[in-house]
């Protein structure tokens, strides 16, 4: 078993600082980390403007109640809606749904509606204002829990935001659900991988089953 272990760890393994920079020609953080799911964001501001925008650092974060939270490089039209109202819904981003989702994050003037730009359909929520993707097969409306900007290891602010929201309602395209559990390779969600522009779906033929021990 000692032999096994030694035979499996790496031996040529390229080191750097972030701070220092990575010595490649992309950095491969994105890559690491990932695939990553999306947070693909619908929004509306006070003002009654609607926004729609996909985010790569997003994620569960807790069961009960379940909350969901993403990272925003940068003070966006989606930070500052949900700031102003403290809603939002997250929309399932899929393959049939890739090139919309990708429209989606084109960089436009806050009056210009991305639904409409993505030739996306808005459903209105029942819970909260801002609507969902019509075309999506899975939807969260959430309301915000926490908005905050990250710092770094020696407390420096840094020009990204976390928001976090509950999830207070969830719409779920029937075709989904087989006996009652939620068929996730059938939604076909695709994830972020990092490079320039990596993606992947997830497909039920990659699937393994593991049982948690005792």
């Amino acid at each position: 078993m000692r032999y096994l272990r030694y035979m499996l760890q790496p031996t040529d393994m390229h080191f750097y600082e972030p701070r220092n920079g990575t010595g490649l020609p992309h950095d491969p953080f994105n890559s690491i980390v990932g695939p990553r799911p999306i947070g693909w964001i619908s929004s509306r501001g006070a003002n009654g403007g609607v926004n729609l925008a996909p985010y790569s650092f997003f994620n569960g974060f807790n069961y009960t109640p379940p909350i969901v939270g993403f990272a925003s490089i940068g003070y966006k039209d989606t930070v500052r809606n949900i700031r102003e109202t403290r809603e939002f819904v997250w929309n399932l981003a899929t393959r049939p749904l890739a090139e919309q989702m990708n429209a989606s994050c084109a960089m436009v003037p806050p009056e210009v509606n991305e639904f409409e730009l993505a030739g996306l359909t808005q459903v209105p929520s029942r819970l909260v204002s801002p609507p969902r993707v019509g075309e999506s097969p899975v939807a969260f409306e959430c309301r915000m829990t926490q908005s905050f900007q990250l710092q770094s290891a020696d407390g420096a602010a840094i020009e990204t935001w976390m928001t976090l929201g509950e999830v207070v309602a969830v719409h779920i395209d029937r075709s989904l659900i087989k006996d009652g559990v939620y068929d996730t390779a059938a939604a076909r969600p695709i994830l972020r991988g990092g490079g320039p522009a990596d993606y992947f779906e997830i497909s039920p033929e990659l699937r393994f089953r593991m049982r948690r021990p005792g």
